[in-house]
């Protein structure tokens, strides 16, 4: 079973939250616990991520059914997914997979229909000698100041906190497994994987990311209709550590909506003016 983090308020809708790669659940607590925290946020840490089992199975098959077991050891028939990145898959995944389980879902800058040559990089990367390995804990504070430079100095510190551990070789590295991402960096190199027809979705993209393509926005909205709302952060691809109050809001709004399917949130056509949205730096 996962480890997994609760915030918001107990008794409100739940809400299942997926990190992407080398990430893990505590991420959401800046989201949950400001503009969602009238919902139930029910935050895992995924497979190979933070402070779950990190042996294989690494595909998304295997957190599919891990994320069906939280919600069966917590008796949910039904949630709403808000999820990032490769996180984003594993909910398009579910969605397909148990489709009466899940209501609406949120894609933050998912990560799906990816280059190949981008991922292969990104594999050999996290494989690479010395990969998420530093001397000390400054060292690994430098490295995500650098890797997150429009996040706050809170959310470094958090990330240093919850995620940095010393290794029994007396360096200190993330929680994750490298093998894990390998294989997640294969998957969402795969064909693009869109919500299914009948569940509402709002599909934010960070403008300086360069991760969701234009022939994936229209894939969703040939498939979902007057089901998709599209909006856009001016931000990378960690929108929701960047600028955690548009993201919030964007979220908040969207699940704010009736359940009924085919329903369009105002303004119509399922598209929310961006300018409205944008974060400006």
């Amino acid at each position: 079973m996962p480890y997994v983090r609760h915030y918001g308020a107990a008794e409100g809708p739940a809400l299942l939250a997926l990190h992407g790669i080398k990430g893990h659940g505590a991420r959401w607590r800046r989201m949950a616990e400001t503009s969602l925290r009238d919902f139930s946020v029910i935050a895992p840490d995924l497979r190979g991520h933070g402070r779950s089992d990190h042996a294989p199975p690494w595909n998304t098959e295997a957190h599919v059914a891990d994320m069906l077991a939280v919600l069966d050891a917590r008796h949910l028939d039904r949630v709403d997914l808000l999820a990032h990145s490769y996180g984003g898959l594993i909910a398009l995944r579910l969605a397909h997979a148990a489709p009466e389980r899940v209501g609406r879902v949120v894609l933050l800058d998912p990560s799906v229909g990816l280059p190949a040559a981008q991922m292969h990089d990104m594999a050999r990367r996290a494989l690479g000698s010395g990969s998420g390995s530093f001397s000390d804990p400054e060292q690994a504070r430098a490295e995500r100041r650098s890797a997150w430079p429009a996040a706050s100095a809170a959310a470094v510190e958090e990330e240093v906190a919850e995620h940095l551990v010393r290794g029994s070789d007396g360096r200190w590295h993330w929680r994750f497994e490298p093998a894990a991402v390998v294989t997640a960096c294969s998957e969402m190199a795969g064909p693009p994987v869109t919500p299914p027809a009948t569940v509402p979705t709002l599909l934010v993209t960070a403008r300086r990311s360069g991760f969701v393509s234009r022939e994936y926005v229209r894939a969703c909205r040939a498939t979902l209709g007057e089901r998709l709302t599209v909006a856009e952060l001016d931000a990378g691809h960690m929108l929701y550590l960047e600028c955690p109050e548009e993201t919030g809001e964007l979220t908040r709004r969207f699940l704010a909506q009736p359940h009924a399917s085919g329903s369009s949130p105002s303004p119509g056509k399922g598209h929310w003016p961006f300018r409205r949205w944008a974060h400006s730096r």
